[in-house]
């Protein structure tokens, strides 16, 4: 039998060119920093048809969130639970869903953490064995009613948007229902609460700041999902399930297990912001929970490319913005509700910069201008 001696060809390597890696991450870089800059313009155009200066209000927005001490610790206090949110919407997403509910998760953990703890606080538990408790009763709210979404999603063939908008309704109502009925605190005439916690089991500051421990918990906690999506064999399996989930599961892939698992790890990522809220901020279980924060985290994911890393910096940049609210409606006299239009525009121009991918020949592999 004749043996084929011809050489192999040598593979082309293409000098001067960066890895297909390289360039695949810094197109994830641009097109979000482009989107936003994008956005900066469109709103800059808005507050010049309203008579105002957009230096002067970009200019408040690094000084009410980045120009001193106090207002990097309040840009921090607030990204606490929107680094939070942005997980639960990023982990889900890594599977090919695109789930919303991330607010009623929040609501319906804080409120069963404030819940859990009325008896506890009642019977004089002690401190250290009462807030892990609501911590853990939090998560396991939050987990089953994102896992529900999943459950229906993948069993049932339910819209998983549809149906996790719809839970966050449900979950506010019940939070409002309790709230209002059952477990209203007596003394909460003017704003229906449940019984305070008490300062024994409030959750306090890091050291040498005002930012509680939220903070420290989302951090950790993004590096942990992190590495659990792009270092495991279930991370593996749950972005194969995102990119093709009927071929998965003709490989032999558990999609079910894999579907519900991420939807369980995202509501226990709202439940644990809910918490914080509770045992960090308010205290009690009120209306006041409902802040918006679930639905804030779905732009941070976007921008984060549903990177659990990228979602700190985004979430604080966002803590920040929140923060310059009030300063800016001292300083400019506009509403403190602006940054949530320029939360809008980033959102709509961000969602359209969703076609430039892969789109930009300067990024593709191949020498420039060419695909491979």
């Amino acid at each position: 039998m004749a043996v084929d001696t011809a050489p192999t060809p040598a593979p082309v390597k293409l000098s001067g060119r960066p890895s297909v890696r390289t360039l695949k991450l810094a197109e994830a870089i641009f097109i979000p920093v482009f989107a936003l800059v994008i956005s900066a313009l469109v709103f800059s155009v808005f507050l010049l048809f309203l008579g105002q200066s957009p230096i002067d209000f970009f200019s408040l927005i690094w000084i009410g969130g980045f120009g001193s001490s106090f207002s990097w610790q309040q840009s921090l206090q607030r990204a606490a639970p929107l680094i939070l949110a942005g997980l639960a919407f990023a982990i889900p997403a890594r599977i090919g869903l695109t789930m919303i509910g991330a607010e009623g998760a929040l609501v319906l953990g804080g409120f069963g953490a404030a819940a859990i703890a009325i008896p506890l606080v009642t019977y004089a538990v002690p401190p250290l064995l009462t807030l892990p408790l609501m911590a853990l009763t939090a998560m396991a709210v939050g987990g089953v009613w994102i896992g529900i979404t999943g459950w229906l999603k993948h069993y049932r063939g339910v819209n998983e948007t549809i149906a996790s908008l719809l839970l966050s309704y449900i979950a506010i109502a019940i939070m409002n229902f309790f709230v209002e009925g059952l477990l209203r605190d007596p003394a909460s005439a003017n704003k229906p609460s449940t019984l305070p916690i008490g300062e024994a089991y409030r959750i306090g500051a890091m050291p040498g700041t005002s930012v509680h421990w939220g903070l420290a918990a989302g951090i950790v906690l993004a590096i942990v999902l992190h590495i659990l999506m792009t270092r495991t064999t279930f991370g593996f399996a749950a972005r194969m399930t995102g990119g093709n989930a009927r071929a998965s599961q003709a490989q032999g892939l558990p999609v079910g297990y894999l579907v519900v698992t991420c939807c369980v790890v995202a509501g226990a990522c709202a439940g644990l912001a809910g918490f914080f809220e509770v045992a960090a901020i308010h205290g009690q279980a009120n209306a006041s929970l409902v802040a918006g924060y679930g639905f804030t985290g779905i732009l941070i994911s976007f921008l984060a490319r549903h990177n659990a890393l990228a979602v700190v910096p985004v979430a604080i940049l966002f803590g920040a913005i929140a923060a310059a609210g009030g300063l800016i409606q001292r300083r400019m006299g506009m509403p403190d509700a602006t940054v949530l239009v320029l939360q809008g525009i980033i959102f709509v121009v961000l969602l359209t910069s969703e076609s430039l991918y892969g789109r930009i020949k300067f990024f593709q592999p191949g020498p420039v201008g060419e695909r491979t």
